[in-house]
Formats: structure tokens, C-alpha cells, sequence
């Protein structure tokens, strides 16, 4: 997965990549010459003293230095630029493909683990290519190009390279296997520190109200101690490799100059020529470490690059048609036709027997306990989630066979659980329409009840809004929601359970405000409260996940026993209150 990562994401830097070899290629020769000509003046030049020969041979030294470190440093340039690309690139196909998954996957990965594997996983495998560029190109040809040129110094100590080579790469690559299991537990657990800390900082308000600040504190230190255990395991093999690699550095440093001295005294090579030979024998063992350090990043980066490889081939079950049939251009309706949906992995379906029909210009209301599945079926209209069986229609067009953009491009949906995003109120009203005008904004939010509190911020429709919305009221939030929706204009209109945090006085203003704007629309509103949809059109009572009733408000009296049952519950709870 990281070979082909790197091969696909890296095929728009090609040129980069070929100039990148060619200085790296430049860079290593050049490096490969200086022991030799420093070994030529210590045997040709000083032992003679002749003080011409130096001279030039160092200019030749500072000359072949200066390439070099050119090659060098245009080299490290051209290759963090290819790495930022890649990451680059990288990051945004990621972010792309999580935009098109379904509330489905998202549900399946979790939002810490998408998130971590957008940053920290991508930044993995960029550091490795960064590695690569700036020591792989280079390492193999120093390592063969040092080789050589050891061989031509004297061939009478090559055997000190046939048994130093294999046995620093032997030893590391022994620490290195147990490495990549220990890195796979590592990104896992950065996963659960992600979870655990962007819950607690979600629901600070929740873990206050209970008091469960020392609860909390434990779960986290207990995924910190998890990470924490791990991140040590790595660094104790870690620890391992530098000694070794040291021990051998030295060791075949004290061995060269051991059985090289006696070489020397016995007049089989010169002190110029067993100083080159030192530093060949460096130059090689400096290569494999280059390796060495890429062997250590290149675990981690695989189990990144196969999480990441992970997202990237798992495709939306909310496919688009190949060939879409475009909805008609007038108003709409939505019918429902006989609709069944299992959540993943369950037993039980969630809805069956589901048919309903919503026709433009009249309300309709669905209503139920708490876990009938009303939120779940009016999410299978925009396709968040696609039906098991049966059929989701608008306008007599089946969704799953019209155009994505076509289905919502006529849905003005207003959630649950309203989200506002970092910006202003102007902003977020705009993520209805982009081009409407403050007069257009200021309407829709006087239709949603919240002109007042708008116009009482100081800077108005330029306040700003963080993350999330937390900084304005629940019943404000919802508020804001619905002017999103009304900015936008759509054909449908689907309120999941959105005037729950506001009061009964404010609930009538806004229901009495909606009917002249969606009077030729499609309304569907999910509710708990009775007094949200007694001036329905038409009602759908739904009760573990089938329709037991439908009819207007006096209808469902004479003749629904669940609804009945609903209405009695909340009378009480009134007049209790």
C-alpha cells in the first residue's frame, strides 16, 4: 500500500523526481572522489613535499566539495517539496473521498479516527518520502559506489566490508521486525487518545453537570498510559539500534586500522591509501545506517499508509446512478413506497412496511415515541442512508436513480441536533444560497423567530459564531438552522424534531410565519410535542418502526390508540407542570 501511495501521488513530480535523482546521482560521485584525492595528497603530496601537487589536488577537493553541497542542498529542496506535494495531494483525495461517504461509513470509522489519519497518518508517509528523497537515492549508489572504490584503494581488506555490511544490516533488521507490530498498536492508539479527548471536550458540559471530572480524568490516563506504553516499547527497540550501529562503526574502524597497519609495514599499501579505505569503508557503513534510519520510518509509514489506503478504497454505499433521470421541474412531492432499512450489522430492521405520501403544499407530520425510527426514516429522503428495501421517490423518480446534487439541490433539511460552523451568522445563513442578499438573510430569519436576537448582537448578521454554535443558545441555534433552510429556498422542507428547544409561544409564532413561505412546498416535520403538528395536513403516527396511524389531528383521536396514548401523556405532563 505505501509503494503505491507514493507511486500515485508522487506521478505529478516526476520531473522533480528525475532532477532530484540526477543531483543525488552528482552529489554521491562527487563524494565518492574526495577520499581518493585526500589520500593522493597525503601519499603523493606531503610524503614528497611537494606543495604544487596540493595545491591543485585542493582545488580539485574544494572544486568536487562545492558540487557537492550544491547537488546536495538543491536535492533536499526538491525533495521536500515533492514530499509537501504529496502530502499535500494526499490530504485533499482523503478529504474528498470521507465528503462522499454516507452517514454509514462515517458511523463505521468515527470522526478521531478520520481525523488522525488525515493528519497524523499522512503526515507518516510524508516524512517517509522525505527520508527517501534525501537519503535513499543517495544511500544505495554511496554503499555500491563506496564498495568499488574501497576494492581499488586495496583489495587486501575488502573481507572487512563482506563482514561489516551483513552484519549491521543483520542486526537492525532483527529490531526492526519487532518494530512494526509495536507501530501498528502506536497509531491505534493515538485513534483512542483522539476519541476520548474530543469527547470530553464536546461534552465538558455534560461531564460537569454529573461531576464526573475523576471518572473522565481515568479514561483519559488510561488511553494516555496505553499510548504512553507503547511509544516506550518503540523507543526502547529504538534505543537498541544506534548502539549497535555505533559498536560496529567503531569496531571496523579499530579493525581497519588494525590489519591495515600491518599492511602498511609491510609495504603492501600506503598510510594515503589506508586513510581512503577508512573512509570508503565509512561512506559504506554510513549508507546502510541512511537505510537504516528509512528501515525505522518505513514500518510506521506502512501502517499508516494502510490506514489511509483503507479510506480511500472503501466506497460510499449512497452510490450515484451511472445514468441519472433528472427530477421534474415542477413542485414535488415525496412518496414513500413500502420502505424496509437495517442499520448495519443489525438483526432487527429499524423500519418496515414503511408508505407514506407527501404532497406539495401540505404538511406532513410523523410522530412517535422515542426510538420508532422517525429521525431514521427522514434521513432515507436525502439519501443519507439508502433504503434496504422498498423505494424513496420525489416527484414519481426513484432517489437512487436522480443525481445526488439534483435531490439535495431541492431538500432544505434542519437536523436534529442543528449545526453551526466557525464564521459569522451571515456566513452560515449563506451555506443555504451563497449569492442572497442581507435583505434575503435578515427576511428569513425574522420567518424563524430570531431577527431579535440577531439584531441584538453587536455587530449583527458580521457576529461571530464559533465552532459547533456554542456560543448562542440551543433555541437560537435552532433558529439560525431553520433560517439556513428558508435561505435556501427548496421545494422540500424536513424539520427533524427542530422546534424541540423552543418554548410553546415562540413554536406558534414560527409555525404561523412557515405557512405563507412553504405554502407550495413539501413540509415534513419530525416532532415529539402534539402541539408542533396539530394543525397538520396529514399525520403519520409511527410506533416500532411501522405506521399504525395516519389521518388529521381529530382523525387519529377516534381512531389511533398510540396517538391517543401520546396525546393523553403529554395533557397530563401539562397540567402537572
Amino acid at each position: 500500500m505505501l509503494i503505491r501511495i507514493i507511486r500515485d501521488y508522487l506521478r505529478p513530480y516526476r520531473g522533480l523526481v528525475a532532477v532530484l535523482i540526477g543531483l543525488q546521482l552528482v552529489g554521491t560521485i562527487a563524494s565518492l572522489y574526495l577520499p581518493s584525492l585526500n589520500g593522493r595528497i597525503i601519499d603523493e603530496g606531503v610524503a614528497k613535499g611537494d606543495t604544487g601537487y596540493i595545491l591543485r589536488t585542493g582545488g580539485w577537493m574544494l572544486a568536487v566539495s562545492l558540487v557537492q553541497i550544491a547537488a546536495t542542498v538543491w536535492a533536499t529542496y526538491l525533495g521536500a517539496r515533492s514530499a509537501a506535494g504529496l502530502g499535500r495531494d494526499l490530504r485533499a483525495e482523503v478529504f474528498a473521498r470521507v465528503g462522499d461517504f454516507s452517514a454509514q461509513e462515517v458511523s463505521r470509522f468515527g470522526a478521531p479516527t478520520l481525523i488522525s489519519r488525515n493528519t497524523n497518518d499522512v503526515t507518516q508517509v510524508q516524512q517517509v518520502v522525505f527520508m527517501g528523497a534525501a537519503m535513499m537515492v543517495s544511500a544505495p549508489i554511496m554503499m555500491v559506489g563506496g564498495i568499488v572504490m574501497a576494492l581499488r584503494e586495496d583489495v587486501g581488506l575488502s573481507w572487512l566490508v563482506a563482514v561489516a555490511v551483513p552484519l549491521l544490516a543483520l542486526s537492525v533488521s532483527l529490531v526492526i521486525r519487532r518494530m512494526i507490530p509495536q507501530f501498528r498498536l502506536m497509531q491505534e492508539s493515538v485513534d483512542w487518545v483522539n476519541r476520548v479527548l474530543r469527547e470530553q471536550i464536546t461534552g465538558i458540559r455534560v461531564v460537569r453537570a454529573f461531576v464526573r471530572e475523576d471518572h473522565e480524568r481515568a479514561r483519559f490516563a488510561e488511553a494516555n498510559t496505553q499510548y504512553t506504553g507503547t511509544a516506550l516499547a518503540v523507543g526502547r527497540l529504538m534505543a537498541m539500534v544506534f548502539p549497535v550501529v555505533m559498536l560496529i562503526f567503531n569496531s571496523s574502524t579499530v579493525a581497519v586500522l588494525w590489519f591495515g597497519s600491518h599492511r602498511v609495514a609491510s609495504g603492501q599499501m600506503q598510510i594515503g591509501e589506508l586513510t581512503a579505505f577508512m573512509s570508503y569503508l565509512m561512506q559504506i557503513l554510513m549508507s546502510v545506517m541512511m537505510a537504516t534510519f528509512m528501515s525505522m520510518m518505513i514500518p510506521r509509514a506502512t501502517v499508516s499508509a494502510g490506514r489511509i489506503g483503507e479510506v480511500l478504497e472503501t466506497g460510499s454505499t449512497v452510490v450515484p446512478p451511472a445514468q441519472p433521470v433528472a427530477l421534474p421541474r415542477s413542485r414535488a412531492g415525496v412518496e414513500l413506497r413500502d420502505v424496509l432499512f437495517t442499520y448495519p450489522g443489525a438483526d432487527v430492521p429499524v423500519l418496515q412496511g414503511i408508505s407514506l405520501v407527501a404532497e406539495p403544499g401540505r404538511t406532513t407530520a410523523i410522530i412517535g415515541s422515542t426510538g420508532a425510527g422517525k429521525s431514521t426514516l427522514l434521513s432515507l429522503i436525502p439519501r443519507l442512508y439508502d433504503v434496504t428495501g422498498g423505494a424513496v421517490l420525489i416527484g414519481g423518480v426513484d432517489v437512487r436513480d436522480a443525481a445526488l446534487e439534483d435531490v439535495w439541490g431541492r431538500i432544505g433539511l434542519v437536523p436534529q441536533k442543528p449545526y453551526l460552523f466557525t464564521g459569522t451568522v451571515a456566513s452560515n445563513l449563506r451555506y443555504g444560497d451563497e449569492h442572497a442578499t442581507d435583505d434575503d438573510l435578515w427576511e428569513a430569519l425574522r420567518i424563524a423567530q430570531a431577527e431579535d436576537f440577531v439584531r441584538a448582537m453587536p455587530e449583527g448578521l458580521d457576529s461571530p459564531i464559533v465552532q459547533g454554535g456554542t456560543n448562542v443558545s440551543g433555541g437560537q441555534r435552532q433558529r439560525l438552522a431553520i433560517a439556513r433552510a428558508l435561505v435556501a429556498k427548496p421545494e422540500i422542507y424536513l424539520f427533524d424534531d427542530s422546534l424541540s428547544a423552543l418554548d410553546l409561544s415562540t413554536d406558534a409564532r414560527l409555525r404561523s410565519a412557515l405557512r405563507p413561505v412553504t405554502r407550495e412546498a413539501t413540509v415534513i416535520v419530525v416532532a415529539q410535542r402534539v402541539s408542533t403538528i396539530v394543525d397538520a395536513d396529514h399525520i403519520v403516527v409511527v410506533d416500532d418502526g411501522m405506521v399504525v396511524g395516519t389521518g388529521t389531528h381529530d382523525e387519529l383521536l377516534a381512531t389511533c390508540p398510540t396517538y391517543l396514548e401520546i396525546v393523553e401523556s403529554q395533557q397530563s405532563m401539562e397540567e402537572a407542570a
